[in-house]
Parts: structure tokens; sequence; C-alpha cells
């Protein structure tokens, strides 16, 4: 193991998984799998979305924004996670550059998460409350408004996270994670980092209170929506498209909210590893099936795909 005390060292070494040699290949092997179908499907769906003109609509659109985001965030840090399964512990070494970079992309992905899902959510409300109008507001200058937006949010956010933490000096070496992140990086400093514990906190209320309060602005109103009206076929696909997209939610928060708890008892810290792996597995995993099954487009596409392999 690395001296303790290094002073801007530029070589890191990553505590990674602590699993029993019994366990570590088989454990390979299904993240392994889990990755290449994040992998598959993400981009299967992304490229039938392109591909097809049918749906090239607002809804699908947007969608996209969320394989892309699920393929960028387990593309940095699986393969990575994979290679060091396989090393000893007192191997596990990665540069200072690479943790930064693994822990900016690592944060994007769950900020952007919050964001496309925010959009995403806005694009319901204007289809189901103002059904007559959603042509003349959701047009695709519109769309891009919105992507812009959910990556730029994403993207300002994380950077001054990151910004406010690469500032400081380092004087430990031992990331104690199996990734990269933000709080893994400033804890390697001996400097005082009350505004970065200030600032992540207010990114994070920030971030949950902006996404949550939306989700539920959005649905209050698509619910009151759909109790005065009598349109049954307006309910149905209310209750469709936004079963779904909570479902998503659901999913991402939860992961989230479990995942900024453990980080609060040490002594479950194997427990907050596995959680902070499932943080990035689970969405990407999900999303393609939940979307798949409510698009009989995207159900086709991706039967032939899986058959053919």
């Amino acid at each position: 193991m690395l001296e303790n005390y290094t002073y801007n060292s530029f070589t890191l070494q990553l505590e990674g998984l602590n699993i029993s040699k019994e366990s570590t290949y088989p454990m390979f092997l299904l993240l392994l799998f889990f990755y290449l179908f994040i992998m598959v499907a993400n981009m299967s769906i992304a490229v039938l979305v392109f591909m097809d003109k049918n749906l090239h609509q607002p809804m699908y659109l947007l969608f996209c924004n969320l394989p892309f985001n699920d393929i960028l965030g387990n593309s940095i840090m699986v393969p990575r996670l994979l290679v060091d399964m396989l090393k000893p512990p007192s191997e596990r070494f990665i540069s200072y550059y690479e943790c930064v970079v693994q822990a900016f992309t690592t944060h994007m992905f769950g900020a952007t998460s919050h964001t496309v899902l925010m959009i995403m959510a806005f694009d319901r409300y204007v289809a189901i409350c103002n059904p007559l109008r959603y042509a003349s507001i959701m047009t695709n200058k519109m769309v891009i408004k919105l992507t812009v937006f959910a990556w730029g949010v994403a993207f300002v956010l994380v950077g001054i996270l990151l910004g406010l933490t690469v500032r400081l000096s380092r004087c430990r070496t031992l990331i104690t994670n199996p990734y990269c992140d933000n709080a893994s990086l400033f804890k390697l400093s001996c400097e005082n980092v009350f505004i970065n514990n200030v600032y992540g906190l207010t990114f994070t209320v920030v971030l949950f209170t902006g996404s949550i309060g939306s989700i539920v602005l959005t649905y209050a109103s698509i619910t009151i929506v759909c109790l005065t009206s009598k349109n049954k076929s307006l309910n149905s696909k209310a209750l469709k498209t936004c079963s779904t997209h909570l479902v998503v939610y659901m999913i991402m928060l939860l992961s989230g909210m479990s995942l900024i708890a453990l980080h609060r008892f040490p002594q479950y810290s194997e427990y907050r590893k596995l959680c902070s792996i499932l943080f990035h597995i689970l969405p990407g995993s999900l999303n393609p099936i939940i979307y798949g099954l409510q698009s009989r487009e995207i159900q086709r596409f991706l039967s032939k795909t899986f058959y053919v392999m």
C-alpha cells in the first residue's frame, strides 16, 4: 500500500471491492453481463429512435438523452472496475487526472439523470394538459433547448463541484471507493474542506429539490386534468406514459438517496460501495426495458436485436 502521507502524488490507489477469491470471477462475469446488456440495449434504442421516422417525436427524442447518459456513465466506471477486480488490492493504481475525469463523469451521470427526467416530465405535462398547443410548444427548437438545458445545468453544477476539489492540495493517496468520486477526492486533502462540504450539500439539495419539486408539480397538474376530464383515451395515454416515467424516476431517486444515506454510516462501507455500483447499473439496465415495454416499435426492434444475438 502506498505511504499514507505523500503530498500531491499523481498516483492514487483504489481500495475497490473487498470480495473473496471465490466470488471474484462470478462477480466479474455478472458485472460484465450487465455492462454488455446496458451497452447493447441503450445503443439499440438510440439507433432505433434516430432511424425510425415514426419515433421522431419530442417524447422519444428527449428520452434519447437517457441512453446516452447511461452509456457515458457506465463506460467510464464499469470497464475500469472490471480490470481492478482481477488485480490484487495492492496493485489497483489510478492516475490523479484519470481519477478527476472519472469523478466528473460519475457526477455528470447522476445530475443529468435528474435534469433529463425533469425535461421529460415537462413534455408529458404539455402533451396531457395542453394537447391542442403541444405541436406549437414542443417544436424541434424547444427539444434542442430542453436538451441543452439538461446537460448544461448538470455540467455547470458538477464543474463547480470538481473545481472546488481540484484546487486542494493532497496529502493522502488512498481512494476508499470502487471508483473515484468528489467525496473520495477531497478526502485526500489535509486542508479545510468546509467550502466543499457546504457546496456539496447545496448541490445535492438544489438538484433533489428541483427535480422532486418539478416532478410533483407536473404530475399533480396531470392528475387534476385526468380527474376532471371524461376523456378515457386521454386518461389511458396519461397513465401509460406517466407511470413509465415515474417508475424510472423512482428507481433513480431511491438509488441516489440510498447512496447518500450510506455515506453517513462508515460501518456500512461495503454496502455503500455496492450501492454506488448499483446506482450506475440499475438505471442503465432497467431504463431500456421499462421504455421498451411501453413502445411497440422499441419492443419489436429490441426483440429482433436480441434474437439475432
